[in-house]
């Protein structure tokens, strides 16, 4: 899946709050915090992306499926199974 971000941008440095048991976990077990943390973000910042996408076409998709419901698919004349 492609990235939803320049992935070529350059770092910047954030100060973060994190839970200290857990950073402390997680640095002892060599997790790389950076690479975590992007990976996570890009997660939730194509989980946000969708839903707005589905927001905004929802009236859209609404229709074309009522279309399809009542009228089928272009394809349906071509199919053999």
């Amino acid at each position: 899946m492609p990235a939803c971000y320049d992935i070529h941008a350059p770092k910047r440095s954030a100060n973060l709050s994190v839970n200290g048991d857990l950073l402390a976990k997680a640095k002892s077990l060599g997790v790389n915090l950076s690479a975590t943390l992007e990976q996570a973000l890009s997660r939730a910042v194509q989980e946000q992306q969708r839903a707005q996408w589905l927001a905004e076409n929802r009236d859209a998709i609404a229709g074309y499926n009522a279309q399809v419901e009542q009228h089928g698919v272009f394809s349906d004349g071509q199919r053999s199974f």
